[in-house]
């Protein structure tokens, strides 16, 4: 009897292990973690300090939140300015930073489209433009698709002048992005 009772309780152990593997498989944690972020930020109706102790509301959702709702495939794009000559190291520190500000503008303002992106694997394409000028052609035109960008400006401490635009971040749809930065060539 008590062999029984044994092999009975690893039978129920591993049928919950199986259920905790598929529950796991289709619910991945960054998913329901954002997910809760994301609701916890949509329902309040919080104030962030300035820092002079004043209080501002926070922005309204972007447009971009509708597009979430029916279209499957996000990705983001960086564009580097080229003819600012930065190291790779330079350019890859600029990438990651304006990779982490579009984030952080999404994660208040835009959680759905967030979501998504993450649901397609944070796919992220790195382009190139010649200008600043062309880089704020590129701004002009995802603002007119309601694409949510983000312009790194750089302190100017090490390679480069400070102030300068290094790299713009760009997240939304393929097809709404693609319209945007199609023309231009891989880094």
């Amino acid at each position: 009897m008590m062999g029984l009772g044994w092999v009975g309780a690893i039978l129920v152990g591993a049928g919950w292990l199986a259920l905790g593997y598929c529950f796991g498989a289709r619910y991945p944690p960054s998913r329901i973690f954002v997910s809760a972020r994301a609701a916890r930020l949509a329902k309040q109706k919080a104030v962030a300090s300035d820092g002079d102790g004043k209080k501002k509301k926070i922005k309204d959702p972007l447009d971009i939140e509708k597009l979430a709702d029916i279209l499957q495939d996000f990705k983001m794009v960086l564009v580097v300015r080229n003819d600012l000559k930065m190291g790779k190291g330079k350019i890859a520190a600029q990438c990651s930073h304006a990779t982490l500000g579009l984030y952080k503008k999404l994660l208040r303002r835009a959680p759905k489209s967030l979501n998504r992106w993450e649901m397609c694997a944070q796919p992220k394409v790195v382009l190139k433009v010649e200008t600043e000028e062309e880089m704020l052609v590129l701004q002009d035109r995802a603002k007119s698709l309601n694409l949510p960008n983000h312009i790194t400006i750089d302190a100017g401490k090490t390679q480069i002048a400070p102030n300068s635009r290094t790299v713009m971040a760009i997240l939304g749809p393929i097809e709404v992005v693609d319209d945007v930065t199609g023309g231009l060539k891989l880094m």
